[in-house]
């Protein structure tokens, strides 16, 4: 096995693979990575083996170069990447031989199937604990990757891999408009045009809202949110001008004030659903306000099966478009660059694509 190292804002130095070998990026710890290099691996009974076309980088991958995701969900060393799309090259005993050569994604969370949550249909919520690819199993920063069969979602053979590589984020931000329930003439606002603010207000448009208005500090983001689908945008301190309008608020920033700023925009009796990652002491949510507006608060963790469909359905009929969003696509071996493209959060960076 050969291998290649780098600082995080430096690429790696491997070459393409050897005929038979495939090269994956290995986090060993905080902040230290390899490119390493080695025969390519094989799939057990139940299992395939995707040629990764595409992968995108996402704060939690920067999390967990950084050190600053929470222990429990994350398991050195590891190849990082959940958010990716490619094709079945192998499959193993018991897997439909039909599948190679299929185009797919595939849902992340290893769900047991087995406990209360997986059999309600929340696979996402899985009580048997925490398993996903890219955090505690090989993920897609790399030229294969093997995975259960029984998780892939198979695409038409005409899909653009490029842009189903955001299906993962879509899954997301699908789980989100599923709980907000949106019906045709409501009002909606999203609070955050980042990767699932914009994949959120493409679904919602989707649902023949009445109104859709996306609150956005960065002025590029909001103008891309009303190219896609978005009539109305305008920055947080405006907001205010629009409390108690909305009857769905999707927050998707996961900011300091995002959720408190959500809540403020519904409408009495409407619902909430927050979606973003907080760090600790974002300001919470005032339950006087709650409870004499009886608004409805929800929020998603991931995405269930039924949420993965519903994107993948969405991104076939020709209702969901990723690719906008794609700013930026290095090789596989520029790890360390597309690490520090993602953490300098530059105002004209959006999804970074990690190419094999």
């Amino acid at each position: 096995m050969t291998t290649a190292a780098g600082p995080a804002g430096a690429p790696g130095r491997a070459g393409p693979p050897a005929s038979g070998s495939a090269r994956a990026v290995v986090v060993d710890r905080p902040g230290e990575h390899r490119i390493v290099s080695g025969p390519q691996p094989l799939p057990e009974p139940g299992e395939v083996r995707i040629a990764v076309h595409a992968a995108g980088i996402c704060a939690g991958d920067r999390e967990l170069y950084d050190g600053t995701r929470h222990p429990d969900y994350v398991r050195y060393p590891v190849t990082p990447g959940h958010e990716w799309a490619g094709t079945v090259d192998a499959v193993g005993e018991g897997v439909d031989p039909a599948l190679v050569g299929r185009k797919t994604v595939a849902e992340g969370f290893r769900a047991c199937l087995a406990c209360e949550r997986c059999r309600e249909g929340a696979t996402n919520l899985c009580a048997g604990g925490y398993d996903e690819t890219g955090f505690t199993q090989p993920g897609a920063f790399a030229d294969r990757l093997v995975l259960p069969a029984r998780l892939l979602h198979p695409l038409p053979d005409g899909a653009d891999l490029r842009a189903a590589a955001l299906l993962e984020p879509a899954a997301v931000a699908a789980a989100a408009v599923l709980a907000g329930a949106p019906r045709p003439g409501d009002r909606v606002a999203v609070v955050g045009a980042g990767t699932l603010g914009l994949l959120a207000v493409q679904l919602l448009a989707a649902s023949s809202p009445a109104a859709l208005l996306t609150v956005e500090p960065r002025s590029a983001r909001a103008e891309e949110a009303l190219r896609l689908g978005a009539d109305r945008a305008c920055a947080p301190e405006e907001a205010g001008k629009e409390a108690g309008g909305y009857d769905v608020v999707l927050e998707t920033a996961g900011a300091d004030v995002s959720a408190q700023d959500a809540c403020m925009l519904a409408r009495r009796g409407g619902r909430v659903i927050l979606t973003g990652m907080f760090d600790p002491g974002a300001l919470g949510v005032d339950p006087l306000h709650l409870v004499v507006n009886q608004l409805t608060v929800g929020s998603v963790f991931g995405a269930s099966s039924a949420a993965w469909s519903f994107a993948v359905r969405a991104f076939t009929g020709g209702l969901l478009d990723p690719a906008p969003l794609i700013t930026h696509e290095l090789p596989l071996t520029s790890f360390g660059e597309a690490m520090a493209v993602v953490g300098a959060e530059g105002p004209d960076t959006g999804k970074v694509l990690l190419r094999p």
